[in-house]
């Protein structure tokens, strides 16, 4: 079976059953889906490859730039600019209009971030990233001490080297979305295998902070990429694959993926394909009701 079904609200979120069509196979360990709403293209990050791919109908699998200082998390700014978090070297950076990369976050009361992983940015512009060390260990990023003491969640402000810390309560913060009005940012935390929520206040800070969901279930897997679709649902990975929550916080159920997935973006002209990173592969699903686009 593709999918464990929790809820009978699934069929109409997702379906009876999914088919999985691969769209690229051979990588080290897939992260950071990115589709692109105008050009119509996928990229995603091969950390251990240090291998930036791009992926299109018309081209099939190419190479958008190697070495990428093993990035994982990818998103575009409200130009259109895209968005690197990179583990290598424990910044976030921005891809300009002529090619440059610039350094948007590096560091935090002068230590070194410990590698930035997702990222996502707000309607007002603000860009928002999470801090887990999983750079700091061989194959996943270049082995070395942490420098800061915490684990953080930080919004980019116009010094690269003082972010804003906007929490460091969390064991490994990892994969984050907006609300559909973006007022409240979900944030989950792979190592407790919860989902938190927080309110966005006028200024780009947050507040609360409660516990909104569990990824509960049997099978490899915990908390890492999250999307939300244009209907208020949140896809988690999760135990046995991809948690697929109501907006009310019920888990409809799991998609099972053939190998374990870390992440995953809305893509194709109507928005109801959802690319999947997972392990060595990329592969494409159809849902019923159409995701977001990045940007």
């Amino acid at each position: 079976m593709s999918v464990e079904i929790r809820d009978p609200a699934f069929h109409a979120v997702i379906g009876a059953d999914v088919t999985f069509e691969q769209i690229a196979t051979g990588c080290l360990f897939t992260e950071g889906p990115l589709w692109h709403p105008r050009e119509h293209y996928l990229f995603w990050s091969d950390m251990p490859g240090d291998h930036l791919r791009r992926w299109s109908p018309g081209d099939g699998v190419t190479t958008f730039r190697k070495p990428c200082n093993m990035s994982n998390g990818l998103t575009w700014d409200r130009e259109g600019r895209l968005l690197a978090c990179e583990h290598a070297t424990s910044q976030v950076t921005r891809t300009e209009a002529d090619g440059r990369i610039t350094p948007i976050a590096t560091h935090y009361q002068g230590k070194q971030l410990n590698s930035p992983n997702d990222i996502v940015c707000g309607v007002d512009g603000g860009i928002y990233f999470t801090d887990p060390p999983y750079g700091r260990v061989e194959y996943y990023g270049v082995k070395r001490e942490q420098e800061l003491p915490f684990q953080g969640v930080y919004r980019v402000g116009p010094d690269a080297r003082r972010p804003a810390l906007l929490v460091d309560d969390f064991d490994r913060p990892n994969g984050l979305c907006f609300s559909l009005d973006g007022r409240r940012l979900f944030i989950n935390d792979t190592t407790r295998q919860h989902i938190r929520v927080f309110d966005v206040k006028a200024d780009g800070t947050l507040s609360g902070g409660k516990v909104w969901a569990e990824t509960k279930g049997e099978g490899p897997g915990a908390p890492d990429g999250m999307k939300m679709d244009s209907a208020g649902n949140i896809y988690c990975c999760g135990p046995g694959g991809i948690h697929v929550f109501s907006p009310d916080a019920a888990c409809l159920g799991v998609i099972r993926v053939p190998e374990l997935p870390a992440n995953m973006a809305w893509g194709d002209a109507d928005y109801r394909s959802l690319f999947i990173t997972a392990s060595t592969s990329v592969y494409r699903i159809r849902v019923r009701i159409p995701g977001l686009p990045a940007l």
